[in-house]
This record gives structure tokens, sequence and C-alpha cells, in this order.
């Protein structure tokens, strides 16, 4: 067990009774807490003036950059939290991987990796301690981030080892990643080893924000709704808890208190993956505060699957942020009604924020949810 140091915001007071930290933890605070997956630029015409400059994942690496449209959207929308900019890909770039985002197209990388000794030389030459050593200018950045940010949490952000992996087996972007499913079936134990060296890395990604400043972390699964619940639970969410273990290990308190240790706290974490409404329960068992649910199904199904004692994230359906207002905000009504089943909700998306999204639609949410 890690102490986070007694500056960090969750250990000073800053973010630790925040709105979006008491809905993590089971609490309901006075008004629903609201943040946007993918909300760090994509739709803001002051990111695009930045990215027109700058390529993607150059910009995540520059500490005033990455801070800059951090914060953009907290100061358009007035969003409960921040979400650290970065992409999925960003730990195995820093950690030697020759890996590059293709406009139009996404990840794309030099060469897949799709036998044991492909697996082999990415854990001997690609580890979590060269990518320990690349991350300076990482914590830099969530620490201008969290020094402007006040009150207001920052969430940290990783890619889920199924995700990244599916990535590399395909070599980029694949509708059905049969060429990563079939790795897991024809050969387990080169599949499990390249998802545990992929959840170290994330881990070690995710550790980094957290004792930089993060005050919560958001586990990224693209597509793990690709697969079955068996093969969830028996391939993969193994390296999804394993990633989690190393925020799982750090704690905050009050280091003056008789009995520090049985009083810490840790740190709030959040679970989300794409088309996973067959596997929320998988999702809820790698043991996180907070599942997230995208737009197919509903909130109220989702916390009587969960028992009633997961807070659930979601799940506006982006398709409606280009619907008329009245349409936009009888489903925002629905959304927050059925997410008033469970313990406690944190509204959000049901997936990112597309870019042709009129900034001004997400500010009204914010509004309207704040005035509930």
């Amino acid at each position: 067990m890690n102490f986070l140091p007694a500056s960090h915001p969750l250990a000073d007071g800053r973010t630790s009774d925040a709105p979006l930290i008491r809905a993590l933890r089971g609490d309901r605070p006075e008004r629903v807490p609201v943040w946007f997956m993918r909300q760090a630029g994509r739709s803001l015409p002051e990111y695009r003036a930045i990215r027109a400059d700058h390529r993607m994942l150059d910009a995540c690496v520059n500490p005033e950059l990455a801070s800059e449209i951090t914060l953009q959207p907290v100061r358009r929308h007035g969003v409960d939290a921040a979400v650290f900019f970065s992409d999925i890909v960003v730990p195995m770039r820093l950690a030697g991987v020759e890996v590059d985002l293709v406009a139009g197209r996404g990840p794309v990388f030099a060469h897949p990796v799709r036998t044991a000794a492909d697996v082999a030389r990415c854990r001997a030459e690609f580890t979590a301690d060269r990518l320990r050593d690349a991350l300076d200018q990482v914590r830099e950045a969530v620490r201008l981030t969290v020094a402007r940010l006040g009150g207001t949490p920052l969430v940290g952000f990783a890619g889920a080892p199924f995700t990244l992996a599916a990535y590399l087996v395909e070599g980029g972007p694949s509708r059905d990643h049969l060429r990563a499913r079939t790795l897991m079936h024809s050969d387990p134990e080169t599949w499990r080893e390249l998802l545990e060296w992929a959840a170290d890395l994330s881990g070690v990604f995710l550790e980094a924000q957290v004792e930089a400043g993060a005050s919560a972390v958001q586990l990224f699964d693209s597509w793990a709704g690709s697969l079955s619940a068996t093969d969830y639970r028996e391939h993969v969410a193994p390296a999804s808890r394993r990633t989690l273990d190393a925020v799982r290990g750090l704690r905050f308190g009050h280091p003056l208190r008789e009995g520090y240790a049985a009083h810490a706290a840790t740190v709030p974490m959040i679970h989300f993956a794409v088309g996973s409404g067959h596997l929320l329960e998988e999702l809820a068992g790698v043991g996180v505060s907070a599942v997230g649910v995208d737009w197919r199904t509903p909130l109220d199904e989702a916390s009587r699957r969960l028992g009633d004692t997961v807070t659930l994230q979601g799940n506006l359906d982006p398709a409606y942020l280009g619907a008329p207002p009245e349409q936009l905000e009888e489903h925002l009504e629905d959304v927050l009604r059925r997410g008033s089943r469970a313990p406690a909700h944190v509204l959000n998306l049901g997936h990112g924020v597309p870019p042709e999204t009129d900034p001004a639609v997400l500010t009204r949410i914010v509004e309207l949810a704040h005035a509930r």
C-alpha cells in the first residue's frame, strides 16, 4: 500500500468532497455530476486551433498543450471533471513501440504482434520500467492541470489491455478483431502474456497520472463488446484487474490520524466498454467504483442487474446531440430518471463527443442537469 502525498487534491481536501468523487463513492451529491467522454477538444474551435499546428501524439506529450486542451471543456461547459487529454496508445509509444495515429483511420502499428516471438520481443524491449522513465512530460502535464483546476477533479485515462492488444494484433483498426480473438483461443498462453504486458503499461500510465494529481481514473475499453461474457471473464478480466491494481494500491487519507492505514481511502475507478451491455457484471467484477454504460442499455436495467449496488456512469445517446432541443431534453430527463435507481449517477454520454457537435449543446446539458 502506497500513500499519496499530503499535497494531493484528494488528500488535502480540494477534491475529496467534489460531486464527482462523492458520486463515485456511492453518495448522492446535491446535483448530478456531469462530464463527457472525449470532451477534451474534438468539438471545440479552440481545440481545433491548437491541432492545426500540432499532431495529436505530439500534443499529448507536450505539458502546456495537453494541460490547455484538458482545461478547455471545463472553462467552456462548466463540467464537474476534467479528463486528461491523451490517447490509449501513448504509453506504448513512450515505451518505444512504433505507432502512429492516421487521420481517418486511427492507431496503426509498424510491426503487428501476432506470435509468441513477437510478444516476447515486446516484453523484453518495451518494458514498464522504460515507460516509467519516459513519463516526466505526462506527470508535468497533470501537475500543471491540477494546479489550475482548483476543486474540480481530474480524471486520469488509459486504454484497457484488450483494446490495446486488439490493435496490436490487427496492426490497426478492425471491424471484428478476428485475429486478436483467434490468438486468444489458439494460443492462450501467448495471449495471456500479451495482455499482461499491455496491462502493466496502462497500469504504470494510470499510476503516474494519479501520483501527479488525478483524483479518479477511467479504464476505457473500445472493443470489449466484441467478446462473449465467458471470453471476457476468462481471457480479459484478469488483465483489466491487473491494470487497475496499480491504482488500487494508492491510498489517501489523513497522515496525522491515529490508525491512518485503516482509514485510508482508495482512488475512485471507472470502467467503461463500448457495446458492453452483456458484460456489465463482468466489468463490475474487476473491482471498480463505477461502471460506464453505453446508450444501448437503460440505466435502471443496468442497476437492477448489478444489484443496485454500483455507481453508474452514462448514458446519453450521442445521436441526440444533433436532435431538436425538446427531444434532447426529454432524453436527458429519461436518463436522469433511470439513473436515480443506482446508488449514485454520473451523467455522461454513452460514448464520446462527436467532433461535429455544437459546443453550446453540451453546455446546455450541463446547465439542465445542474438545475434539476
